[in-house]
């Protein structure tokens, strides 16, 4: 059963969470009260997972993300972000953080996050030797609509990026979240030209096993059953590069919001694009809102080693 430590010091913040995590789903909960406390609980047993508030005394959530990646580069982290935390909330997914919850969402959102997250970070690593020895490769799907095929797809990139070093766990743990958000964009959005109130609704469905409806009938009625997802990645020793374009109509480019602006990180405002910006080093779209091209270059800095406490 997954484990995860719940970070916060507000005692009645972290009491809301660990209950809803206990009665929603099938993680087992520790809490501490800061980072510092954090860490001592994970120099005897690293948890599966932390989540962690931001703004906290002692050390706080920035601080916490680094010092994880340092000394327990395996495990990932998902912040708890509060309105006008953007700017540090930025900066502490560029540190190492996987992906993000509003507090404003934590009930609708935390435990599918939290899902997405694990499964991402478990990728198959079989084949890492073997892909090590790669100096450069391309391939490209045509991808149906059919939303079974995003997870192989973003579990094969992984896997190439860890072989090929281009990015340590934390890195290609990014790669792969960024990779999904602009999948889960180009199908639901863009192919099949579902709203962002009717993605929230599949994307809960998905992760429940429900009834697929709304997708169904989609792929079997014109002009959304004869679209396909372009999917082009080329990867090199130096850098990981992704094509991705639907036949959707595609969106208004300008409207996309900085991540530093109050509010960005807020759902209604584009979490998965402002996750995909903040783990990519450059983001370019075409003119019409339906391709983007997504690069992200090799890390130089001096990768975290693995704690040697017992």
């Amino acid at each position: 059963m997954p484990h995860v430590l719940v970070v916060d010091d507000s005692s009645v913040d972290r009491r809301l969470v660990c209950e809803l995590l206990r009665r929603q789903s099938r993680w087992t909960v520790e809490d501490a009260a800061n980072g510092v406390e954090a860490l001592a609980r994970m120099k005897g047993s690293s948890p599966d997972l932390v989540l962690t508030d931001l703004n906290m005394p002692v050390m706080d959530g920035l601080e916490l993300v680094h010092a994880i990646r340092q000394h327990h580069p395996g495990v990932p982290v998902i912040l708890i972000t509060a309105y006008g935390s953007e700017t540090l909330a930025t900066e502490a997914l560029k540190r190492g953080a996987a992906s993000y919850v509003p507090k404003s969402q934590l009930a609708e959102r935390l435990v599918d996050t939290m899902e997405e997250v694990l499964a991402l970070a478990h990728a198959d690593r079989s084949y890492e030797r073997l892909i090590g020895c790669l100096a450069k490769t391309r391939f490209t799907f045509l991808l149906e609509n059919d939303p079974a095929l995003i997870d192989p797809l973003v579990d094969l990139v992984q896997r190439m990026v860890a072989g090929m070093d281009l990015a340590d766990f934390s890195g290609r743990l990014r790669v792969g979240v960024a990779l999904k958000e602009a999948l889960l964009n180009a199908l639901f959005h863009g192919s099949l030209e579902i709203s962002k109130e009717e993605m929230q609704e599949v994307q809960h469905s998905l992760l429940d096993d429900k009834d697929l409806s709304l997708v169904e009938q989609r792929r079997s009625q014109p002009p959304y059953r004869d679209r396909r997802v372009f999917v082009d990645v080329t990867l090199s020793k130096t850098e990981a590069r992704f094509v991705i374009r639907d036949e959707g109509p595609g969106f208004d480019v300008t409207t996309i919001p900085d991540p530093n602006d109050p509010g960005a990180l807020e759902p209604e405002q584009g979490r998965g694009l402002s996750l995909i910006r903040t783990f990519m080093d450059d983001v370019l779209f075409n003119d019409t809102g339906n391709e983007i091209t997504m690069i992200k270059r090799r890390e130089q800095d001096e990768q975290p080693q693995p704690s040697t406490d017992a």
